[in-house]
């Protein structure tokens, strides 16, 4: 039942004029329009306020079974929510995307950010906090909003009650529907998808404070990333595979295209999580199962290489860090 989708089942008169929306959206009433401009926008800083972007941000992709098992849970949680009046520390900042919303179970908690599923206005979303900055912030809605527009499925940030994409490190977004790819094929078309995000991304802006894997042959550190951290070693041999990637061309990558941030069905391939996209070489997001992108051996091995030194580096010092700088090879 992969495409048997629907939204929160809610009548739409009950519904505030966003939900509405998004109920039109994801019942296909509403299409996205084409013909924007492909250039890369400039980012807004001040809590990521967006105009006709906003109107965007409201395709809920839920199956039926999951919706109605997690609107008891919200209907519970809200409940607790409206008696007591309390939340974690750094939720609180969810009431600024109206009165009706509840935080409603955990979905991934990491070093970068805090995952829940959430209620707004009668629909289930999804909810992440973290410490990024608001220009890091305002350059992920951004694209989000333009990878839509140009046909993506990817989730969509929702907008607060005055009209801001993120407030306080909070993101709200879509809920998209879907499994993980389990074939050859499914994850041909994964390799496709994120093809289609290279092309679509040429020339695009660097995420502020990020820097590309050939960037670090120079730079020392940015954001998730600190070389002054690893071993002398084993930096070393993180940068010798990255310098194989010198005077390649460069588009976003999503940085992170693993089974858990695919979400495909008969359709359509969606692409979740973003949180660690940022301007790279596009093969670093194309060392997938059954070699799925079709690399041929040698640029199989350059990416392989660069991939697992990025994702060294990225994660260090934990377990899987420490693995991946293992299949870096010795210079």
């Amino acid at each position: 039942m992969r495409d048997n989708q629907r939204p929160v089942s809610l009548p739409r008169n009950e519904l505030k004029p966003g939900a509405a929306y998004a109920l039109q959206r994801a019942a296909g009433e509403i299409t996205g329009a084409g013909g924007h401009s492909r250039s890369p926008p400039s980012f807004a800083t001040s809590g990521g306020r967006s105009g006709t972007g906003n109107q965007r941000a409201t395709r809920w992709l839920s199956a039926a079974g999951r919706c109605r098992a997690i609107d008891d849970r919200a209907s519970q949680a809200s409940d607790l929510r409206n008696s007591a009046k309390i939340w974690p520390v750094g939720w609180e900042a969810l009431a600024q995307w109206g009165e009706d919303v509840a935080r409603i179970e955990p979905l991934a908690d990491g070093p970068a950010h805090d995952l829940w599923s959430v209620r707004v206005n009668g629909l289930i979303a999804v909810g992440r906090l973290g410490a990024r900055s608001d220009p890091d912030l305002a350059w992920e809605t951004e694209l989000l909003q333009y990878l839509d527009r140009e046909g993506l499925t990817v989730p969509l940030p929702i907008p607060t009650a005055d009209g801001r994409l993120f407030a306080e490190g909070l993101m709200v977004m879509t809920y998209v529907e879907g499994g993980p790819p389990e074939t050859e094929g499914d994850w041909r078309r994964v390799a496709d998808t994120l093809r289609q995000l290279h092309r679509l991304t040429q020339g695009w802006p660097q995420r502020p404070g990020w820097r590309s894997s050939t960037d670090l042959l120079q730079a020392v550190t940015g954001t998730k990333i600190d070389l002054g951290a690893m071993p002398p070693e084993g930096v070393a041999r993180c940068r010798a595979a990255w310098t194989r990637l010198v005077g390649r061309q460069t588009c976003v990558v999503h940085g992170d295209p693993n089974p858990g941030n695919v979400r495909m069905t008969a359709s359509r391939v969606a692409l979740i999580d973003w949180d660690e996209s940022h301007v790279d070489v596009p093969d670093l997001d194309l060392v997938l199962p059954h070699n799925a992108a079709g690399l041929d051996n040698g640029a199989h091995d350059i990416a392989a290489q660069a991939s697992a030194a990025w994702e060294a580096a990225v994660c260090w010092d934990d377990e899987y860090a420490v693995r991946r700088l293992a299949e870096v090879r010795a210079i």
